[in-house]
């Protein structure tokens, strides 16, 4: 869209260089004929001399306006006097000399930008056609009747065709400032797009602390918590009591209770922020993820990249990221898996995560109660795809595996 007003651009500035160039050009090769053919057509010395001194007003007049349209670009009373002038002098050359009519053609260019009257502009296009049609006719005749005729015919012709050639130009004209309104809404909506988008990555990044809040606060209470409770409590019972069996029951009970409680709080810290991101992509994070997972847990795992990979907003990377290891770590607590398929897929206008395995599966429409052993769960991993403006979904059958797959927009680093 961009490029759409720069070209429009340009194509003004050209027609406004033709514009102010063209009378000087039109002139000097009308001048050029006129010397030319002088002993033809204007044998008479005081014709050359009349000539001369019309050719030098016409100079004098087109390097004013020159100065002048600089303070004048606008259609106005003094570019209506600039034409007429204009107008004057190549009539009366072209009397002198038809090859002067180059000079009066100049008329026809920039008539809508020196005439500021609309009804005014059709009458100068007229004007302009009698001494071109003078020209074609070897000069206004006088007593010659039937030169009048063709004078007459000549200027009806070129009237005619001014007329189709001006409205054809009219249409052309309309479209263009059709395309170039058009270009601009465009560009507006592009920009408002913009800006609605970035608002909505603040909204998502604002929402998303409030939502990693709360995240965190419900797996500290169900599991960091819930662990030191447990703890608690197999302390009280190793206080009340004396049976040294009984004590290291208990006290084996709150080791293995802590010990978990400490792998919980790595887990949520580790899981807090995607450190991955901040030295590789998001392809290259998400392999390192899916290869540690495949070490830890002892199941084959492969990553894929399909399409072409683009450097993407962090809160999409992140997004993404989190969302791999929460399914992988449902995939190492529940599936019973032997093999595990990653595929990040890159698309014209968004981003799509798969995780399969072909683990127990379940039935979906009968997930079980969330329990105390912590875990973001499928609802956080869809509450975090919505969150962007994506989606998630889940396929999955009882004995046949598991595929969450997980849709986002493509929204590249600003």
């Amino acid at each position: 869209m961009t490029v759409g007003v720069e070209e429009a651009g340009d194509l003004e500035r050209r027609q406004e260089v033709f514009r102010r160039c063209a009378p000087y050009f039109l002139l000097a090769l009308g001048t050029f004929l006129a010397v030319m053919t002088a002993g033809l057509i204007t044998p008479f010395d005081h014709e050359r001399v009349l000539a001369g001194a019309l050719v030098g007003s016409a100079l004098v007049v087109e390097l004013s306006w020159t100065w002048i349209a600089r303070r004048h670009p606008d259609p106005s009373r003094v570019s209506f006097a600039y034409y007429v002038l204009r107008w004057a002098i190549g009539f009366a050359l072209t009397i002198l000399n038809g090859f002067f009519a180059f000079y009066a053609v100049s008329g026809y260019y920039d008539a809508d930008e020196r005439i500021p009257w609309r009804r005014a502009r059709r009458f100068a296009l007229f004007a302009c056609s009698i001494p071109i049609s003078a020209a074609q006719a070897s000069g206004i005749p006088v007593h010659d009747t039937a030169r009048w005729l063709v004078f007459a015919g000549l200027l009806i012709a070129n009237n005619l065709l001014l007329t189709v050639v001006k409205h054809f130009a009219d249409q052309e004209e309309a479209r263009s400032r059709s395309r170039a309104a058009t270009i601009a809404e465009l560009q507006q909506a592009h920009e408002e797009n913009a800006a609605l988008q970035a608002q909505l990555l603040v909204q998502a990044r604002e929402a998303g602390i409030a939502d990693e809040r709360r995240r965190l606060a419900a797996e500290i209470h169900d599991t960091i918590a819930q662990g030191l409770t447990g703890i608690i409590a197999q302390l009280q019972v190793v206080a009340n009591t004396s049976d040294p069996a009984i004590v290291k029951d208990h006290v084996s009970l709150a080791t293995d209770l802590a010990r978990h409680s400490l792998g919980e709080a790595r887990r949520s810290v580790h899981n807090l922020a995607p450190v991955g991101l901040s030295n590789d992509g998001l392809p290259e994070a998400l392999r390192k993820i899916v290869d540690q997972w495949a070490e830890r847990s002892a199941v084959r795992a492969e990553f894929t990249v399909t399409g072409t990979p683009q450097h993407l907003h962090g809160e999409i990377s992140a997004t993404i990221l989190r969302i791999t290891q929460e399914a992988l770590a449902n995939v190492a607590k529940h599936a019973a898996a032997t093999r595990v398929g990653v595929t990040l897929s890159f698309m014209d206008s968004e981003v799509t995560l798969d995780v399969r395995d072909d683990g127990k599966g379940f039935d979906p429409m009968s997930l079980p109660a969330r329990t105390n052993t912590g875990g973001f769960g499928l609802d956080g991993m869809r509450a975090r795809a919505e969150r962007i403006a994506g989606s998630l979904t889940v396929e999955a059958e009882p004995g046949f595996g598991t595929a969450v797959s997980a849709r986002v927009p493509l929204v590249p680093h600003a």
